[in-house]
C-alpha cells in the first residue's frame, strides 16, 4: 500500500508513505497513520497498491480531507445504513443520503452506529405495506444473516460499492461508531441467540468479535477500544462511547446493577469530558437516553423503561454520569445519537443535572418508525420528525431519511436536522456558556 499526500491539489511536493502489504488476512484493507503539519489546511492524498515481484500496480485512488480549523467547521452525523432489507435500489439512486451528506460539505462525519445490518438479509425484492416493490442489488453473502467473517466484510463492501458512499469517504473524515446491527439486533455480551436463521453460530460474543474485526479492518479506527476521544482542534472534542460491549443483559430494566456503559467506561467518560480543554464537547452516544427502546414485550434495550419517576435500572448509571458532570462543572456538552429511526431535538432538564440537549438523526437509509419518550430525564420534545404513530415501517422513498449538521464556532453551535432532499427541518443555535 503506497500513499502520497500533499497540501496542494497538484501534488507539487508529495510526501510518500509506504503502508503495509495487504493480504486476504485483513480483507486486502489497511489503515495508515500520517504525521501531518499542525496548521489548518486541506490534505490531498492518493493511494495505490503495488504488487510484489514487480507485477504492476493499481490505479491511483485520490481523495482529500480537512484538518481542524480554529475559526469554525461543520460536523455531520446520522446512523443506520441498509436496514430492514432496504439495500441499494437503482431506481432510488442507490444510497442517495450519502450524496446529500456530501453536499452539506462537512469537515467530519460521525456515523453513529448501525454502519451495516448483519442480521437483515438484503433480498432481491421487498414488498411494501402498500403493495410497492423495493428492488435491491444483492449478492449471496448479503442475502443471508452474517455468521462468518467474510459475511461481515461483505456487508461493509456492499455499502462501499455505492458511488455516493465512496465519494463521501474520499472527501470527508469519518468517525465510525457501532451499535447493535453490526452483530445482531439488541445484542449483549454472552447472549445465546434463539434466532433460527443462525445455523452455524449462535454465540453473540463470537459473532460480535467477527463484526468488530471487520469494522476495524475497513474503518479508520486505531487499535484499541471503540470508545475514544478525537481531539478536533481547539474548538471540539468528539467523545465516542460504546454501549454494546460492556452492557448487562436486557431485562425489564428496573434492578440495581444494570448498566450500558459499564463502570470503567462511565468513569472514563466523565474524566474525558472533565479533562477536555476544547471549547465544545460532542458526545456520540449510540442510543438516546430520552426514549423507550423495547426488546420484546418484557425487556428493554436502552436506558429507559417508560417509568417517568426516579431513575431505575440502567437509568441510574446515566443519572450518576450527569450528576458527576455537574459536580465537576463540565459545561458546553452536547449529545448526538441515532438508532431510533427518526429525527428529534430533545432538551432535557432535571433537579440534579445541568440542562442539556440531545439530538437524534437518521436513518440515512433504512426503515422509519417511532418509539415513545421516557420522561425520567425530563426531555422536552422541541422538535420531532417521525413516522405517524401506528403506521407501518416506512421505507427510504417515503421521505423521512435524514441527517444532522453542527456548525462549530467559538461562540455557538448551530445544530440542524436535514432531510436527504437537502431541506432543513429544524435548526437551533446553542450559545457558549462561560
Amino acid at each position: 500500500m503506497l500513499i502520497e499526500w500533499d497540501t496542494t491539489p497538484r501534488f507539487a511536493n508529495p510526501r510518500r508513505v509506504r503502508g503495509p502489504i495487504v493480504t486476504p488476512e485483513t480483507d486486502l484493507a489497511a489503515t495508515v497513520a500520517l504525521a501531518l503539519p499542525p496548521e489548518p489546511q486541506t490534505i490531498v492524498y492518493r493511494i495505490r497498491f503495488e504488487r510484489e515481484a514487480a507485477r504492476g500496480a493499481s490505479d491511483w485512488g485520490v481523495g482529500r480531507f480537512a484538518t481542524p480549523r480554529a475559526d469554525g467547521f461543520r460536523v455531520a452525523w446520522t446512523g443506520d445504513t441498509c436496514g430492514q432489507g432496504y439495500g441499494r435500489n437503482p431506481d432510488f439512486g442507490g444510497l442517495p443520503g450519502y450524496a446529500a451528506l456530501r453536499a452539506a460539505e462537512p469537515a467530519v462525519f460521525v456515523h453513529s452506529g448501525d454502519l451495516f445490518y448483519a442480521d437483515n438479509p438484503i433480498l432481491p425484492e421487498r414488498k411494501e405495506h402498500d403493495g410497492r416493490i423495493w428492488r435491491n442489488i444483492t449478492n449471496e453473502r448479503v442475502a443471508r444473516v452474517a455468521q462468518e467473517l467474510d459475511d461481515f466484510r461483505a456487508r461493509i463492501a456492499y455499502n462501499a460499492e455505492d458511488d455516493h458512499v465512496r465519494a463521501l469517504a474520499a472527501e470527508v473524515s469519518i468517525v465510525a461508531q457501532w451499535d447493535d446491527h453490526e452483530t445482531h439486533n439488541n445484542w449483549w455480551p454472552g447472549q445465546q441467540l434463539a434466532d433460527q436463521r443462525y445455523t452455524r453460530e449462535r454465540d453473540v460474543t463470537k459473532l460480535s468479535q467477527l463484526a468488530r474485526r471487520a469494522v476495524f479492518e475497513w474503518y479508520p479506527i486505531a487499535p484499541g477500544p471503540v470508545h475514544r476521544v478525537l481531539h478536533y482542534g481547539p474548538l471540539l472534542d468528539i467523545v465516542v462511547v460504546d454501549l454494546r460491549s460492556f452492557r448487562t443483559p436486557n431485562d425489564a430494566n428496573r434492578s440495581d446493577g444494570a448498566v450500558l456503559f459499564g463502570s470503567a467506561q462511565a468513569k472514563w467518560l466523565v474524566d474525558a469530558l472533565a479533562a477536555s480543554t476544547a471549547r465544545w464537547k460532542l458526545v456520540a452516544i449510540d442510543q438516546p437516553f430520552s426514549v423507550v427502546i423495547d426488546d420484546g414485550p418484557t425487556a428493554q434495550d436502552g436506558f429507559g423503561q417508560g417509568d417517568p419517576g426516579a431513575p431505575l435500572g440502567r437509568e441510574k448509571e446515566m443519572a450518576s454520569i450527569l450528576r458527576e458532570l455537574r459536580a465537576r462543572r463540565v459545561k458546553n456538552v452536547v449529545w448526538i445519537t441515532a438508532d431510533v429511526h427518526f429525527a428529534a431535538a430533545h432538551r432535557c432538564s432535571g433537579s440534579d443535572f445541568d440542562p442539556l440537549w440531545q439530538f437524534i438523526a437518521g436513518p440515512i437509509h433504512a426503515g422509519s418508525f417511532t418509539v415513545d419518550l421516557d420522561r425520567t430525564f425530563g426531555p422536552e420534545p422541541v422538535f420531532e420528525w417521525r413516522a405517524p404513530p401506528g403506521s407501518p415501517p416506512l421505507g427510504p422513498w417515503d421521505g423521512l431519511q435524514n441527517f444532522g449538521t453542527i456548525d462549530v464556532s467559538a461562540d455557538a453551535l448551530a445544530v440542524a436536522l436535514v432531510g436527504i432532499d437537502g431541506l432543513v427541518r429544524y435548526r437551533v443555535e446553542l450559545p457558549y456558556v462561560a
